[in-house]
Protein backbone atom coordinates (compact mmCIF):
# COMPACT_ATOMS: atom_id res chain seq x y z
CA UNK A 1 0.00 0.00 0.00
CA UNK A 2 3.27 2.24 0.89
CA UNK A 3 4.10 2.22 -2.65
CA UNK A 4 0.70 1.99 -4.22
CA UNK A 5 0.01 5.30 -2.48
CA UNK A 6 3.74 6.83 -3.86
CA UNK A 7 3.22 5.70 -7.09
CA UNK A 8 -0.44 7.62 -6.95
CA UNK A 9 1.52 10.60 -5.71
CA UNK A 10 3.67 10.62 -8.66
CA UNK A 11 0.85 11.24 -10.76
CA UNK A 12 0.32 14.71 -9.41
CA UNK A 13 3.88 15.69 -9.69
CA UNK A 14 3.93 14.75 -12.89
CA UNK A 15 0.65 16.68 -13.95
CA UNK A 16 2.40 20.26 -12.46
CA UNK A 17 5.84 19.09 -14.39
CA UNK A 18 3.28 18.95 -17.24
CA UNK A 19 2.11 22.22 -16.49
CA UNK A 20 5.46 23.13 -16.35
CA UNK A 21 5.85 22.22 -19.72
CA UNK A 22 3.41 24.28 -20.90
CA UNK A 23 4.95 27.54 -19.94
CA UNK A 24 7.82 26.70 -21.86
CA UNK A 25 5.76 26.24 -24.66
CA UNK A 26 3.56 29.93 -24.23
CA UNK A 27 7.20 31.54 -23.78
CA UNK A 28 8.82 29.75 -26.72
CA UNK A 29 11.62 28.15 -24.14
CA UNK A 30 13.02 24.38 -25.14
CA UNK A 31 10.44 21.83 -23.40
CA UNK A 32 13.27 19.39 -23.09
CA UNK A 33 13.84 19.69 -19.90
CA UNK A 34 10.45 19.63 -18.87
CA UNK A 35 8.83 17.15 -21.24
CA UNK A 36 11.25 14.27 -20.23
CA UNK A 37 11.14 14.47 -16.63
CA UNK A 38 7.37 14.95 -16.97
CA UNK A 39 7.25 11.46 -18.72
CA UNK A 40 9.75 9.75 -16.36
CA UNK A 41 7.84 10.71 -13.09
CA UNK A 42 4.53 9.25 -14.67
CA UNK A 43 5.72 6.50 -16.42
CA UNK A 44 7.63 4.80 -12.95
CA UNK A 45 4.27 6.27 -11.10
CA UNK A 46 2.64 3.91 -13.97
CA UNK A 47 4.29 0.91 -13.13
CA UNK A 48 4.41 1.20 -9.20
CA UNK A 49 0.16 1.85 -9.23
CA UNK A 50 0.27 -1.22 -11.72
CA UNK A 51 2.13 -3.70 -10.17
CA UNK A 52 0.51 -3.19 -6.61
CA UNK A 53 -2.77 -4.02 -7.46
CA UNK A 54 -3.36 -6.80 -4.69
CA UNK A 55 -2.13 -4.17 -1.91
CA UNK A 56 -4.05 -4.03 1.24
CA UNK A 57 -6.56 -1.03 1.96
CA UNK A 58 -5.49 -0.22 5.13
CA UNK A 59 -3.71 2.57 6.11
CA UNK A 60 -2.35 2.72 9.85
CA UNK A 61 -0.51 4.59 11.71
CA UNK A 62 2.93 2.90 10.60
CA UNK A 63 2.31 3.05 6.96
CA UNK A 64 0.90 6.84 7.49
CA UNK A 65 4.16 8.18 8.75
CA UNK A 66 6.24 5.95 6.64
CA UNK A 67 4.16 7.19 3.67
CA UNK A 68 4.28 11.04 4.72
CA UNK A 69 8.10 10.86 5.44
CA UNK A 70 8.89 8.74 1.89
CA UNK A 71 6.96 11.50 -0.20
CA UNK A 72 9.03 14.24 0.46
CA UNK A 73 12.13 12.33 -0.51
CA UNK A 74 10.32 11.02 -3.17
CA UNK A 75 9.23 14.04 -4.38
CA UNK A 76 12.10 16.08 -4.38
CA UNK A 77 14.09 13.21 -6.44
CA UNK A 78 12.09 13.32 -9.36
CA UNK A 79 11.34 17.30 -8.50
CA UNK A 80 15.25 18.51 -8.98
CA UNK A 81 15.62 16.66 -12.99
CA UNK A 82 14.18 19.45 -14.35
CA UNK A 83 17.24 21.69 -13.29
CA UNK A 84 19.50 19.11 -14.12
CA UNK A 85 18.01 18.33 -18.06
CA UNK A 86 17.66 22.17 -17.94
CA UNK A 87 21.48 22.68 -17.17
CA UNK A 88 20.53 25.77 -14.24
CA UNK A 89 21.92 23.33 -11.80
CA UNK A 90 24.70 20.81 -12.85
CA UNK A 91 25.19 19.24 -9.29
CA UNK A 92 23.09 16.78 -8.34
CA UNK A 93 23.77 17.62 -4.40
CA UNK A 94 22.31 21.32 -5.20
CA UNK A 95 19.43 20.35 -7.36
CA UNK A 96 18.36 18.04 -4.71
CA UNK A 97 19.00 20.50 -1.86
CA UNK A 98 16.64 23.36 -4.46
CA UNK A 99 13.76 20.48 -4.85
CA UNK A 100 13.53 19.61 -1.20
CA UNK A 101 14.10 23.47 -0.05
CA UNK A 102 10.76 23.93 -2.62
CA UNK A 103 8.68 21.58 -1.60
CA UNK A 104 9.59 21.96 2.23
CA UNK A 105 8.59 25.99 1.47
CA UNK A 106 12.20 26.79 3.11
CA UNK A 107 12.74 29.19 0.10
CA UNK A 108 17.10 28.08 1.28
CA UNK A 109 18.54 28.85 -2.53
CA UNK A 110 21.98 28.06 -4.17
CA UNK A 111 21.37 29.67 -7.17
CA UNK A 112 23.13 33.23 -7.53
CA UNK A 113 21.56 34.56 -10.93
CA UNK A 114 17.82 33.46 -10.32
CA UNK A 115 16.93 36.20 -13.22
CA UNK A 116 18.69 34.22 -16.46
CA UNK A 117 16.47 30.74 -15.79
CA UNK A 118 14.19 30.03 -17.60
CA UNK A 119 10.77 30.75 -17.02
CA UNK A 120 9.45 27.08 -17.07
CA UNK A 121 11.81 26.91 -14.86
CA UNK A 122 11.56 29.39 -12.58
CA UNK A 123 7.52 28.49 -12.89
CA UNK A 124 8.45 24.82 -11.70
CA UNK A 125 10.65 25.99 -8.50
CA UNK A 126 7.69 28.22 -7.01
CA UNK A 127 4.96 25.34 -7.74
CA UNK A 128 7.13 22.87 -5.73
CA UNK A 129 6.35 25.69 -2.98
CA UNK A 130 2.50 25.75 -3.78
CA UNK A 131 2.40 22.11 -3.65
CA UNK A 132 4.55 21.57 -0.40
CA UNK A 133 2.65 24.55 1.38
CA UNK A 134 -1.08 22.73 2.13
CA UNK A 135 1.18 19.00 1.95
CA UNK A 136 1.40 16.28 -0.77
CA UNK A 137 -0.92 14.26 1.46
CA UNK A 138 -3.76 17.08 1.92
CA UNK A 139 -3.47 17.41 -1.81
CA UNK A 140 -3.82 13.84 -2.71
CA UNK A 141 -7.24 13.24 -0.09
CA UNK A 142 -9.17 16.02 -1.99
CA UNK A 143 -8.06 14.51 -5.54
CA UNK A 144 -7.70 10.64 -4.41
CA UNK A 145 -10.61 8.80 -3.86
CA UNK A 146 -8.62 5.64 -2.92
CA UNK A 147 -7.33 7.26 -0.16
CA UNK A 148 -10.16 7.86 1.25
CA UNK A 149 -10.03 5.03 3.20
CA UNK A 150 -8.07 5.62 6.77
CA UNK A 151 -7.07 8.77 5.31
CA UNK A 152 -7.21 10.48 8.56
CA UNK A 153 -3.29 9.15 9.35
CA UNK A 154 -2.00 10.53 6.67
CA UNK A 155 -3.87 13.57 7.39
CA UNK A 156 -3.02 13.62 11.34
CA UNK A 157 1.14 13.03 10.13
CA UNK A 158 0.91 15.96 7.41
CA UNK A 159 -0.88 19.14 9.14
CA UNK A 160 1.29 20.38 11.44
CA UNK A 161 0.87 21.70 14.84
CA UNK A 162 -0.42 20.07 17.90
CA UNK A 163 -3.79 19.43 16.95
CA UNK A 164 -5.50 18.81 13.61
CA UNK A 165 -8.07 20.73 12.83
CA UNK A 166 -10.90 19.05 10.80
CA UNK A 167 -13.66 21.68 9.17
CA UNK A 168 -15.68 18.28 8.35
CA UNK A 169 -16.36 15.04 9.42
CA UNK A 170 -15.15 13.74 6.63
CA UNK A 171 -11.31 14.14 5.89
CA UNK A 172 -11.78 14.25 2.11
CA UNK A 173 -14.00 16.93 2.43
CA UNK A 174 -11.73 18.74 4.93
CA UNK A 175 -8.84 18.25 2.57
CA UNK A 176 -11.01 19.81 -0.32
CA UNK A 177 -12.07 22.76 1.79
CA UNK A 178 -8.06 23.42 3.21
CA UNK A 179 -7.31 23.19 -0.89
CA UNK A 180 -10.14 25.43 -2.31
CA UNK A 181 -9.31 28.33 0.82
CA UNK A 182 -5.41 27.82 -0.02
CA UNK A 183 -6.14 28.47 -3.70
CA UNK A 184 -8.70 31.10 -3.37
CA UNK A 185 -6.00 33.24 -1.41
CA UNK A 186 -3.84 32.51 -4.55
CA UNK A 187 -6.09 33.65 -6.99
CA UNK A 188 -7.10 36.72 -5.14
CA UNK A 189 -2.97 37.87 -4.41
CA UNK A 190 -2.70 37.18 -8.43
CA UNK A 191 -4.87 39.72 -8.84
CA UNK A 192 -4.00 42.19 -6.37
CA UNK A 193 -0.26 41.84 -7.30
CA UNK A 194 -0.94 42.41 -10.75
CA UNK A 195 -3.36 45.32 -10.38
CA UNK A 196 -0.30 47.27 -8.83
CA UNK A 197 2.18 46.75 -11.10
CA UNK A 198 3.85 43.75 -11.24
CA UNK A 199 3.31 41.65 -14.43
CA UNK A 200 1.25 38.54 -14.63
CA UNK A 201 4.03 35.67 -14.54
CA UNK A 202 5.75 37.64 -11.44
CA UNK A 203 2.16 37.80 -10.03
CA UNK A 204 1.59 34.22 -10.22
CA UNK A 205 5.04 32.73 -8.87
CA UNK A 206 4.68 35.23 -6.18
CA UNK A 207 1.70 34.48 -4.87
CA UNK A 208 2.25 30.95 -4.80
CA UNK A 209 5.49 31.34 -2.92
CA UNK A 210 3.73 33.41 -0.66
CA UNK A 211 0.35 31.55 0.91
CA UNK A 212 3.09 28.27 0.09
CA UNK A 213 5.34 30.81 3.24
CA UNK A 214 7.62 29.81 0.74
CA UNK A 215 10.03 32.72 -0.49
CA UNK A 216 11.17 31.68 -3.74
CA UNK A 217 11.49 34.54 -6.09
CA UNK A 218 11.80 35.05 -9.59
CA UNK A 219 14.05 38.02 -8.75
CA UNK A 220 17.66 37.69 -7.13
CA UNK A 221 17.26 40.32 -5.02
CA UNK A 222 13.51 39.05 -3.91
CA UNK A 223 10.94 41.50 -2.92
CA UNK A 224 13.17 44.18 -2.57
CA UNK A 225 13.49 44.24 -6.11
CA UNK A 226 10.49 46.01 -6.38
CA UNK A 227 10.59 49.16 -5.15
CA UNK A 228 6.31 49.80 -4.43
CA UNK A 229 4.33 50.13 -1.28
CA UNK A 230 1.76 48.52 -2.19
CA UNK A 231 3.40 45.13 -3.39
CA UNK A 232 5.20 45.09 -0.54
CA UNK A 233 2.26 45.67 1.94
CA UNK A 234 -0.04 43.28 -0.37
CA UNK A 235 2.51 40.61 -0.26
CA UNK A 236 2.68 41.20 4.13
CA UNK A 237 -0.68 40.89 4.56
CA UNK A 238 -1.24 37.52 2.73
CA UNK A 239 1.68 36.52 4.74
CA UNK A 240 -0.04 37.26 7.33
CA UNK A 241 -2.79 35.35 6.24
CA UNK A 242 -0.69 32.27 5.46
CA UNK A 243 0.43 32.19 8.81
CA UNK A 244 -2.98 31.72 10.35
CA UNK A 245 -4.91 28.24 11.29
CA UNK A 246 -6.14 28.04 7.80
CA UNK A 247 -9.36 26.48 10.00
CA UNK A 248 -9.81 30.36 11.04
CA UNK A 249 -9.72 31.60 7.32
CA UNK A 250 -12.74 29.06 6.38
CA UNK A 251 -14.53 30.56 9.35
CA UNK A 252 -13.70 34.05 8.25
CA UNK A 253 -14.91 33.35 5.06
CA UNK A 254 -18.28 32.12 6.08
CA UNK A 255 -18.13 35.59 8.14
CA UNK A 256 -17.83 34.07 11.55
CA UNK A 257 -14.94 36.77 12.69
CA UNK A 258 -16.32 36.33 16.32
CA UNK A 259 -14.83 32.64 16.36
CA UNK A 260 -11.09 34.38 14.87
CA UNK A 261 -11.08 36.72 17.40
CA UNK A 262 -11.90 34.81 20.06
CA UNK A 263 -8.95 32.18 19.09
CA UNK A 264 -6.20 32.71 21.47
CA UNK A 265 -3.49 31.64 19.35
CA UNK A 266 -5.05 34.15 16.52
CA UNK A 267 -4.66 36.87 19.49
CA UNK A 268 -0.73 36.07 20.67
CA UNK A 269 0.04 35.45 16.62
CA UNK A 270 -1.26 39.37 15.78
CA UNK A 271 0.28 40.69 19.17
CA UNK A 272 3.53 39.25 18.33
CA UNK A 273 4.10 40.47 15.51
CA UNK A 274 3.13 44.16 16.39
CA UNK A 275 5.48 43.81 19.05
CA UNK A 276 8.37 42.65 17.65
CA UNK A 277 7.22 45.38 14.44
CA UNK A 278 7.37 48.42 17.34
CA UNK A 279 10.82 46.96 18.42
CA UNK A 280 12.33 46.71 15.17
CA UNK A 281 10.89 50.10 13.73
CA UNK A 282 12.11 51.71 17.28
CA UNK A 283 15.40 50.48 16.24
CA UNK A 284 15.37 51.28 12.98
CA UNK A 285 14.06 55.02 12.97
CA UNK A 286 16.97 54.95 16.02
CA UNK A 287 20.02 54.43 13.03
CA UNK A 288 21.87 56.85 11.50
CA UNK A 289 20.70 55.72 8.14
CA UNK A 290 17.13 56.74 9.21
CA UNK A 291 15.27 57.12 5.24
CA UNK A 292 11.81 57.85 6.77
CA UNK A 293 9.41 56.27 9.50
CA UNK A 294 6.74 55.02 6.82
CA UNK A 295 9.74 53.18 5.24
CA UNK A 296 10.97 52.33 8.82
CA UNK A 297 7.77 50.78 9.35
CA UNK A 298 7.29 48.91 6.39
CA UNK A 299 10.60 47.35 6.21
CA UNK A 300 10.35 46.15 10.00
CA UNK A 301 6.75 44.56 9.65
CA UNK A 302 7.58 43.01 6.18
CA UNK A 303 10.87 41.21 7.99
CA UNK A 304 9.09 40.29 11.06
CA UNK A 305 5.99 38.92 9.24
CA UNK A 306 8.10 37.17 6.76
CA UNK A 307 10.33 35.63 9.61
CA UNK A 308 7.53 34.72 12.26
CA UNK A 309 5.65 33.18 9.17
CA UNK A 310 8.81 31.79 8.03
CA UNK A 311 7.93 32.64 4.34
CA UNK A 312 11.97 34.29 3.99
CA UNK A 313 11.00 37.47 1.68
CA UNK A 314 13.55 40.00 1.92
CA UNK A 315 12.88 43.67 1.59
CA UNK A 316 16.08 44.84 3.46
CA UNK A 317 18.97 43.68 5.37
CA UNK A 318 17.93 43.06 9.42
CA UNK A 319 21.34 42.04 9.71
CA UNK A 320 21.95 45.37 8.38
CA UNK A 321 20.64 47.23 11.91
CA UNK A 322 22.92 46.39 14.17
CA UNK A 323 23.32 43.50 16.90
CA UNK A 324 20.05 44.29 18.68
CA UNK A 325 18.45 43.55 15.83
CA UNK A 326 19.91 40.78 14.18
CA UNK A 327 19.45 39.33 18.00
CA UNK A 328 15.63 39.67 18.28
CA UNK A 329 15.41 38.75 14.10
CA UNK A 330 16.90 35.56 15.16
CA UNK A 331 14.65 34.91 18.15
CA UNK A 332 11.87 35.38 15.91
CA UNK A 333 12.80 32.83 13.59
CA UNK A 334 11.99 30.26 16.62
CA UNK A 335 8.55 31.25 16.86
CA UNK A 336 6.87 30.50 13.65
CA UNK A 337 3.11 30.30 12.12
CA UNK A 338 0.00 29.14 13.25
CA UNK A 339 -0.63 25.50 14.12
CA UNK A 340 -2.70 24.60 11.00
CA UNK A 341 -1.24 26.84 8.66
CA UNK A 342 1.53 26.66 6.15
CA UNK A 343 4.41 28.25 8.29
CA UNK A 344 7.04 25.94 9.70
CA UNK A 345 9.04 26.85 13.62
CA UNK A 346 8.03 25.58 16.82
CA UNK A 347 4.69 27.03 16.07
CA UNK A 348 3.16 30.14 18.20
CA UNK A 349 0.12 27.81 19.90
CA UNK A 350 3.19 25.77 21.50
CA UNK A 351 4.83 28.90 22.37
CA UNK A 352 2.08 30.06 24.34
CA UNK A 353 1.48 26.63 26.02
CA UNK A 354 4.60 26.73 27.27
CA UNK A 355 4.44 30.28 28.66
CA UNK A 356 1.37 29.30 30.21
CA UNK A 357 2.59 26.17 31.98
CA UNK A 358 5.84 27.85 33.03
CA UNK A 359 3.75 30.89 34.57
CA UNK A 360 1.22 27.76 36.48
CA UNK A 361 4.46 26.22 37.66
CA UNK A 362 4.11 29.18 40.37
CA UNK A 363 0.81 28.63 41.47
CA UNK A 364 1.47 24.88 41.81
CA UNK A 365 4.70 25.49 43.94
CA UNK A 366 2.44 27.65 46.26
CA UNK A 367 -0.39 25.71 46.12
CA UNK A 368 1.50 21.85 45.74
CA UNK A 369 -2.25 19.75 46.10
CA UNK A 370 -3.98 21.90 43.85
CA UNK A 371 -5.29 20.39 41.00
CA UNK A 372 -4.29 24.15 38.34
CA UNK A 373 -4.78 23.30 34.40
CA UNK A 374 -3.02 25.09 31.79
CA UNK A 375 -6.17 26.75 29.82
CA UNK A 376 -6.59 27.37 25.77
CA UNK A 377 -9.51 29.05 24.56
CA UNK A 378 -10.90 29.02 27.89
CA UNK A 379 -10.96 24.98 28.06
CA UNK A 380 -8.44 22.54 30.15
CA UNK A 381 -5.86 21.59 28.10
CA UNK A 382 -5.15 17.67 28.12
CA UNK A 383 -2.01 16.95 30.53
CA UNK A 384 -1.29 14.72 27.54
CA UNK A 385 -1.19 18.01 24.69
CA UNK A 386 1.17 19.73 27.56
CA UNK A 387 3.91 16.92 27.72
CA UNK A 388 3.82 16.47 24.00
CA UNK A 389 4.13 20.33 23.57
CA UNK A 390 7.27 20.24 26.33
CA UNK A 391 8.81 17.19 24.59
CA UNK A 392 8.25 18.77 20.96
CA UNK A 393 10.11 22.23 22.37
CA UNK A 394 12.97 20.49 23.74
CA UNK A 395 13.42 18.26 21.47
CA UNK A 396 13.47 21.18 18.79
CA UNK A 397 15.92 22.81 20.58
CA UNK A 398 18.28 19.88 20.62
CA UNK A 399 18.09 19.37 16.91
CA UNK A 400 18.79 22.58 16.79
CA UNK A 401 22.05 22.63 18.76
CA UNK A 402 23.00 18.87 17.30
CA UNK A 403 22.84 20.21 13.93
CA UNK A 404 24.59 23.78 14.57
CA UNK A 405 27.62 21.46 16.38
CA UNK A 406 27.49 19.28 12.71
CA UNK A 407 27.80 22.29 10.83
CA UNK A 408 30.16 23.76 12.74
CA UNK A 409 32.21 21.08 12.46
CA UNK A 410 32.08 21.62 8.87
CA UNK A 411 34.01 24.72 8.61
CA UNK A 412 31.17 27.32 9.15
CA UNK A 413 31.52 30.34 11.42
CA UNK A 414 29.37 30.01 14.50
CA UNK A 415 26.78 32.58 13.28
CA UNK A 416 26.66 30.71 9.95
CA UNK A 417 26.49 27.39 11.28
CA UNK A 418 23.45 28.55 13.60
CA UNK A 419 21.77 30.24 10.96
CA UNK A 420 21.45 27.70 8.44
CA UNK A 421 20.57 25.28 10.95
CA UNK A 422 17.45 27.18 12.13
CA UNK A 423 17.02 28.62 8.45
CA UNK A 424 16.63 24.78 7.35
CA UNK A 425 14.85 23.50 10.46
CA UNK A 426 12.09 26.42 10.89
CA UNK A 427 11.48 26.01 6.97
CA UNK A 428 12.85 29.96 6.85
CA UNK A 429 15.15 30.45 4.24
CA UNK A 430 17.54 33.35 5.03
CA UNK A 431 19.45 32.82 8.26
CA UNK A 432 22.08 34.83 9.84
CA UNK A 433 25.97 35.24 9.18
CA UNK A 434 27.10 33.78 5.66
CA UNK A 435 23.56 32.39 4.83
CA UNK A 436 22.05 36.05 5.44
CA UNK A 437 19.27 38.09 3.69
CA UNK A 438 21.80 39.24 0.79
CA UNK A 439 23.48 36.08 0.92
CA UNK A 440 22.43 32.31 -0.02
CA UNK A 441 23.23 28.49 0.72
CA UNK A 442 25.41 28.31 -2.30
CA UNK A 443 29.15 28.21 -0.55
CA UNK A 444 28.03 25.35 1.99
CA UNK A 445 29.31 22.10 1.76
CA UNK A 446 28.19 19.36 0.21
CA UNK A 447 27.66 17.44 2.89
CA UNK A 448 25.98 20.49 4.79
CA UNK A 449 23.34 20.57 1.89
CA UNK A 450 22.56 17.25 3.03
CA UNK A 451 21.98 17.37 6.19
CA UNK A 452 20.50 20.83 5.53
CA UNK A 453 17.76 19.09 3.54
CA UNK A 454 16.96 16.47 6.02
CA UNK A 455 16.59 19.40 8.76
CA UNK A 456 14.27 21.31 6.40
CA UNK A 457 11.89 17.75 6.21
CA UNK A 458 12.06 17.28 9.89
CA UNK A 459 10.87 20.71 10.67
CA UNK A 460 8.36 20.27 7.86
CA UNK A 461 7.48 17.43 9.64
CA UNK A 462 7.00 18.48 12.91
CA UNK A 463 10.18 15.80 13.78
CA UNK A 464 8.29 13.47 15.96
CA UNK A 465 6.97 12.03 12.17
CA UNK A 466 10.20 11.55 10.80
CA UNK A 467 12.14 10.65 14.29
CA UNK A 468 9.46 7.81 14.49
CA UNK A 469 10.91 6.10 11.77
CA UNK A 470 14.53 5.30 13.19
CA UNK A 471 13.29 4.26 16.63
CA UNK A 472 13.35 0.43 16.99
CA UNK A 473 9.65 0.41 18.38
CA UNK A 474 8.38 1.89 14.92
CA UNK A 475 9.41 -1.56 13.32
CA UNK A 476 8.10 -3.96 16.34
CA UNK A 477 4.96 -5.82 15.29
Amino acid sequence: MVFRILASLLFIESFFLFLSTIVAIIYSEPVYALIVPTLITFVIGAFGWFNTNKASKQIGKREGYLIVSLVWVVFSLFGSLPFIFDGSITSFTDAFFETMSGFTTTGASILNDIESLPKSILFWRSITQWMGGMGMIVMSLAVLPMLGIAGMELFIAEVPGPTADKLHPRVKETAKRLWGIYSLFTVIEIILLYAGGMDFFDSINHSFTTMATGGYSTKQASIAYYDSAYIQYVITIFMIIAGVNFSLSYFALKLKFEKVYKNEEFRYYIGFILIFTLILTTIIVSNKNFTGFEKSFRDALFQVVSLITTTGFVTADYLAWGSLAAIISFSIMFFGGSAGSTGGGIKIVRIVLLFKNSYQEFKRLLHPNAIIPVRLNNKAVDPKIITNVLAFIVFYILTFVAGSVVMASMGLEIDSAMGSVIASLGNIGPGIGSVGPMDNFANIPNAGKWVLSFLMMLGRLELFTVMIIFTPIFWKK
